[in-house]
């Protein structure tokens, strides 16, 4: 029987998780060590961390298809829930020809030490916690996005992986995607110039998006651990909408801002290498779908972008998302003087730069982008329903070979640390209704 303890209270979270040590920590050796023993042909044993709805379409279609190239074999899956325990050891059997050990929660799973590596994709507000886990059990790690919601979780799992040296990469997987790297590198190559407005949306028509009625109805507390699901969060009575539908319920997630905003706000940052907003002003709410849900239905977010020391110089990103009427899908526009750059359609056109006739009016001269095509690029690269997407097995992909490297992975911590403060700032708007900045020294979200 485990003598580990079956709950790591916040306090005792925050605080193992700054020491490198606590009760779920097992001796975890430096990467160059772990490099040196696992070899550059040793199979890379990976255990799941939750059986989720993402995993299965997704992250488990991508380990398959790279993973015997690269040597990682799934080998066990964790999950509070029986019923998905048993789901999970089926499905990934069912995929990758593997039979796996499943198991009650995660200390089993690594009491048990028969895993290297872990993918963690549990509901929005344990990635941190799941992850500050992993790191202490010598795991290296791929950690569904958003990495964290509240500045403590971001900074413990920041810490964590810090001090633990394990490769860790975050689900942001546009990093990964060709067409958003060609991108990246036009726009930094100056032709572009500089950014003065980018507009992204997320829209989509789904009363039933996030909702779980029928499991609602079926799952029973006795069936998983109501305590653990809880992690580090305050005690409250056993919901079944909350474990299910955790999505529509502060602070399990924040809903629009956790699951979509990330990925194209992570985009800002990794374009223009600013780690975050100078400030956030957010409105919104629950206008159509009120089902007892408390994250808003529909959502506008103003994000203040520049050198965080030269307020004389900067960018608005405006990014709205509503769950009421799908006009608009999902965009990501980004504008400069001579033009713009659409990531929908992976083009840059001179649309809205700089022209003759107004350049003229004040003795300049236009200026407007040449059009020119990125590289072809699927669709569900920036769809809402991603599903196993190349972006995703390219992020995975990506994972697994820096695992083997030791290398830094394109979507690293301090990638998710960043999106992780924008989605605080951005969480604190929303619930303040007021702007909101940031303080770096403190790490702290501030309410002007």
């Amino acid at each position: 029987m485990s003598k580990r303890k079956k709950h790591m209270p916040r306090r005792e979270f925050l605080r193992s998780a700054a020491a490198g040590v606590g009760g779920m920590a097992l001796s975890a050796m430096p990467a160059s060590s772990y490099a040196r023993i696992l070899g550059a042909n040793a199979r890379v044993r990976v255990g799941v961390v939750g059986f989720s709805d993402r995993f299965k379409s997704s992250l488990l279609p991508a380990a398959a298809a790279v993973g015997k190239e690269l040597d990682f074999e799934i080998v066990a899956v964790s999950d509070i829930w029986n019923r998905r325990r048993d789901e999970g050891a089926a499905q990934i059997q069912k995929v990758t020809g593997n039979r796996v050990r499943a198991f009650r929660n995660n200390e089993e799973m690594y009491d048990a030490q028969i895993t290297d590596a872990v993918i963690i994709s549990t509901a929005d507000f344990q990635h941190a916690y799941h992850g500050v886990e992993a790191m202490q059990a010598g795991q290296d790690a791929y950690i569904e996005k958003p990495l964290a919601h509240t500045m403590e979780d971001a900074v413990a799992i920041r810490d964590a992986v810090k001090k633990a040296g394990r490769v860790v990469q975050i689900g942001t997987q546009r990093r990964s995607a060709r067409n958003y790297q060609m991108a990246n590198e036009y726009l930094r190559s100056g032709k572009f110039g500089d950014i003065v407005m980018a507009e992204m949306t997320w829209n989509v028509n789904q009363p039933g998006r996030w909702r779980r009625p029928q499991l609602v109805g079926s799952i029973k507390e006795q069936d998983t651990d109501w305590k653990r699901y809880l992690t580090n969060l305050p005690h409250e009575p056993w919901d079944p909408r909350k474990y299910l539908e955790y999505r529509l319920f502060w602070p399990y997630s924040s809903g629009i801002p956790d699951q979509w905003m990330v990925h194209q706000i992570d985009t800002v940052h990794w374009f223009t290498d600013l780690p975050r907003p100078r400030s956030v002003v957010a409105n919104g709410g629950v206008y159509l779908w009120k089902d007892g849900r408390q994250n808003w239905d529909t959502a506008t977010i103003v994000f203040e972008y520049g050198p965080l020391n030269d307020p004389s110089k900067g960018f608005q990103v405006v990014y709205s998302s509503r769950m009421t009427n799908a006009a608009g899908d999902v965009k990501e526009l980004y504008y400069s003087n001579a033009g713009m750059l659409n990531l929908d359609t992976n083009e840059v056109t001179p649309q809205g730069g700089l022209t003759e006739r107004h350049a003229a009016d004040m003795g300049m001269k236009a200026n407007q982008l040449a059009p020119m095509k990125l590289e072809e690029a699927a669709r569900t690269e920036t769809a809402a329903n991603t599903g196993a997407d190349r972006a995703t097995t390219a992020n995975v992909r990506n994972w697994m070979e820096c695992v083997r490297s030791r290398q830094k992975p394109n979507a690293d911590i301090e990638a998710g640390y960043n999106h992780s403060v924008a989605l605080c700032m951005t969480v604190a708007a929303m619930h303040t209704g007021r702007k909101v900045t940031f303080d770096d020294r403190k790490h702290e979200v501030v309410s002007l």
